[in-house]
């Protein structure tokens, strides 16, 4: 059996990259094509969006959705890859921090604030991943991008180490925040453990194990951990076409705007046929909507 066009919410274990994680995903359930929406680190664990087959064309919508991460650092030592998987490059004495000093410095974090990308990453430069070029032991000037840290809360500090979880915006780097915050803190500091509990509307809670995975899917809608397409854009507006206009969005042509009711919030659009099914996202641009992604069928079952 082969299960075509859905989100599989992965439970990734620590060890593994995102892409070989998502390999075995599509072996396991004989998909044609997969990919992965957001970037897991081998040491992380937790909630990986894998998209199969047509859903792969809207993985970057659901990169945009908002994160939230459970993590552990220890404070002291500074490492290369600024997480337990590099090599330590610096220490220094850690002290008599109390919890009130670091939440105190954690809320500093919070709100839009800028971020340079660390050197072990998948940012690319000139095409190359950064962490290629560290790997030859090249620095690279990086350009500072902002996010949006939401939240932080501190759940445990048992010094050197400190537990808490954040809430942010997509593009957030969790070794980087800690590393600033044990300077806040007037010391060193680096990730040793990072889960994603959430990536917008999906949960560490209905996340998959990779052995959980069956072979033989023939019911696949009844697993909580598999969304259809149309599900996983629920928050993206819909509108339903008439035949004339769904024939012209079908074949790639801009549609009218001006008979929806559509806000001025709204960049995308989930684009409805006349009976009701989901066949594409349209951009809106003032009185137009244009084709952004058209998705050629519904999900199935093959047998």
């Amino acid at each position: 059996m082969r299960v075509d066009n859905i989100i599989i919410n992965l439970n990734k274990p620590k060890g593994m990259t995102s892409q070989h994680a998502v390999t075995k995903v599509r072996r396991t359930l004989g998909a044609k094509k997969a990919g992965h929406a957001g970037t897991l680190d081998p040491l992380a664990t937790g909630v990986l969006l894998v998209c199969l087959n047509e859903a792969t064309k809207i993985s970057r919508f659901l990169m945009d959705k908002d994160k939230e991460y459970r993590a552990r650092m220890k404070l002291g030592e500074r490492t290369d890859t600024l997480d337990a998987d590099g090599c330590v490059i610096e220490a220094k004495s850690v002290g008599n921090i109390s919890v009130r000093q670091i939440e105190d410095a954690a809320r500093e974090f919070i709100g839009r604030i800028e971020q340079t990308p660390p050197m072990y990453s998948a940012v690319k430069h000139k095409g190359t991943p950064l962490y290629a070029l560290a790997r030859k032991g090249l620095a690279i000037e990086r350009s500072v991008r902002t996010i949006e840290v939401h939240a932080i809360k501190i759940i445990a500090v048992d010094l050197p180490y400190i537990d808490m979880t954040i809430s942010c915006s997509k593009g957030t780097y969790i070794r980087s925040l800690c590393d600033d915050l044990g300077v806040r803190l007037g010391t060193l500091a680096h990730l040793t453990s990072l889960s994603r509990i959430r990536c917008g509307m999906f949960t560490l809670e209905h996340a998959v194990h990779l052995h959980d995975l069956p072979h033989d899917m023939k019911n696949f809608r009844a697993y909580p951990y598999v969304c259809m397409i149309d599900d996983a854009l629920a928050d993206i507006f819909e509108i339903y076409l008439n035949e004339d206009d769904y024939r012209k969005a079908r074949n790639g042509a801009p549609i009218g705007a001006m008979n929806f009711r559509i806000a001025s919030s709204q960049p995308f659009v989930r684009l409805k046929s006349p009976s009701g099914e989901l066949f594409g996202i349209g951009r809106v641009d003032n009185t137009k909507i244009t084709i952004e992604r058209l998705i050629n069928s519904p999900t199935k079952d093959i047998t």
